[in-house]
């Protein structure tokens, strides 16, 4: 009996794969406007100091890639799934995922965002081109829309939050305030009611209920540089605050909103905010990412099935 088969298009914001490519892919990020000589710089300085501008999230993005058709093939075996990349912007864009898809013969295909919480700005958007794509090209497609209070996910959470705790010797677990973060979006998602950050908020508290942490908050990381405002209060911010007015002295960042290691966790979290934490006098460290961890691939095949159901 031959099987049927099923494509899955896992959708990412994508990355430049070396310095000679930070220009472009800003230049895309900027619907055609490029990066100012110093804008340039400064991205190219903050790639440059991650691991001497190692780009670790491409490749962190091709394991969960592989990671995720080799769960989903092993949990459903009935199916054959093959998965294929669509970046929003860095090829294969999204669009050449979907017609890759239909060049290899698919004709049924779920759409999956490597991000757990949904907002039209996001996933909204990766969905949408997917969706055009798909239609222009006759390809049957389901998308997923989030994810972000699935058990396995929230259970890879609350491990590494705990795990992370231990890190603390000179400090009760109490005395550690933890700190969920997510990507900073323009305010005006409010005024649509989207629901990003009620789903983060979720997301965050139940994973402090199962991690039983009662010293805990939320804060924003890695906002846009534009006249508009975005949603706050800024991480770095936050550290400032909780210095002055709480005199808190350990500290626990865990991004619930990034799924794996790249520019806004290794630079932003790692290096600027454990940066700003050592003048301050604090013990700062953060939580593993979740990159190819088998409660999260399983996270994914759940939901990708769900669809396929």
């Amino acid at each position: 009996m031959t099987k049927k088969r099923i494509g899955v298009l896992v959708m990412s914001y994508g990355t430049p794969e070396s310095l000679d490519q930070i220009e472009a892919y800003y230049t895309h990020i900027r619907r055609g406007s490029p990066p100012t000589p110093e804008q340039l710089h400064d991205l190219k300085s903050r790639y440059e100091a991650i691991v001497g501008g190692f780009f670790p999230l491409r490749e962190n993005t091709n394991k969960q890639l592989k990671s995720l058709q080799d769960t989903l093939n092993r949990e459903h075996p009935e199916h054959e799934f093959i998965c294929y990349h669509g970046l929003k912007h860095a090829a294969p864009f999204i669009e050449d995922g979907v017609a890759g898809m239909v060049e290899d013969g698919i004709t049924e295909a779920i759409g999956v965002v490597l991000a757990p919480h949904y907002s039209t700005m996001s996933v909204g958007s990766y969905v949408k081109r997917a969706k055009e794509k798909a239609e222009e090209t006759g390809l049957n497609m389901e998308f997923v829309m989030s994810y972000h209070l699935h058990p396995k996910l929230l259970e890879a959470l609350t491990l590494r939050v705990r795990k992370a705790l231990t890190l603390f010797a000179d400090a009760r677990p109490v005395e550690v305030k933890v700190i969920f973060t997510a990507h900073s979006l323009p305010e005006k998602i409010l005024e649509m009611k989207d629901p990003y950050p009620d789903q983060l908020l979720a997301t965050a508290s139940a994973v402090a209920e199962r991690a039983s942490i009662t010293n805990w908050m939320f804060g924003w990381q890695s906002a846009g540089r534009t006249a508009a405002p975005w949603l706050g209060p800024d991480i770095l911010d936050v550290l400032r605050q909780i210095h002055d007015d709480e005199h808190v002295k350990h500290v626990l960042v865990c991004p619930i909103g990034f799924v794996s290691d790249h520019l806004e966790v290794l630079y932003d979290i790692d290096i600027e905010c454990k940066h700003l934490a050592k003048q301050l006098g604090m013990h700062l460290e953060r939580t593993e990412s979740l990159n190819t961890d088998p409660l999260y691939m399983e996270t994914l095949s759940d939901v990708v099935f769900e669809k396929v159901k």
